[in-house]
């Protein structure tokens, strides 16, 4: 199958209650539903643009890519981790994908109507900010150009090869020391950034249940320091 149908099918398989479990990190039911504010990611999977893959092995297919954003180094939440668009859901009944488009609009750019959306993944936990996120998944039939649109909020906005996300050789094992204690994730080192994190285990997770994952050496570790 093609990767789109690959992301149909995951999609599908969600919505039958055939889906896999995820990270027991992003579980929703350890966040507190009562106090939680709601948020949505677009994950947009489309034709690689004119940045080509540095990794030479058929991971996947030459010409998939993912949009990323590098938040801005001076953010109280989150500074500089890398991040899908995305925000939070209006409390006036928004819905996931209407926000989602709407986020990635303000923060790339790009143009919503060259944007197929698929479907959406289940609810997912962000315990340390008490957020509960649903992912969008998307593809991007229509590319449009993306830029930072808000130095204030973002660093940058690239796009990613699937392809070195997936080569074991930018595979590792984030080390995140914080406050005295220290927890794991992994994490991909593309394009002179880390990946890791909220993002990282999403991504993760999201390759193995689609069949895309390779193995990698989770002893190799990379230390971040909060």
């Amino acid at each position: 199958m093609s990767a789109r149908e690959d992301l149909l099918a995951l999609v599908a398989a969600h919505e039958s209650g055939a889906g896999a479990a995820g990270h027991p990190h992003l579980d929703p039911a350890a966040v507190d539903a009562t106090l939680a504010r709601r948020a949505a990611v677009l994950v947009l999977f489309g034709v690689l643009d004119d940045v080509p893959a540095e990794s030479d092995k058929p991971y996947a297919a030459a010409d998939l890519d993912l949009l990323l954003l590098e938040r801005a180094h001076t953010l109280n939440s989150h500074p500089g981790q890398v991040a899908f668009p995305g925000g939070g859901i209006d409390s006036g009944g928004e819905a996931a994908v209407e926000a989602a488009l709407r986020e990635a609009e303000e923060e790339t750019g790009l143009d919503p109507s060259g944007v197929e959306i698929l479907g959406v993944l289940p609810e997912l936990g962000l315990i340390r900010s008490n957020f509960l996120v649903r992912p969008v998944l998307a593809w991007w039939a229509a590319p449009s150009p993306v830029r930072v649109v808000d130095y204030g909020e973002s660093a940058q906005v690239f796009r990613v090869p699937v392809r070195d996300l997936l080569d074991p050789a930018n595979r590792v094992t984030a080390t995140i020391t914080a406050g005295g204690q220290t927890h794991k994730s992994p994490a991909f080192l593309v394009r002179d950034v880390v990946v890791w994190g909220f993002t990282g285990m999403i991504l993760n997770e999201l390759f193995e249940q689609l069949g895309w994952a390779v193995p990698w050496d989770r002893d190799r570790e990379y230390p971040i320091l909060l």
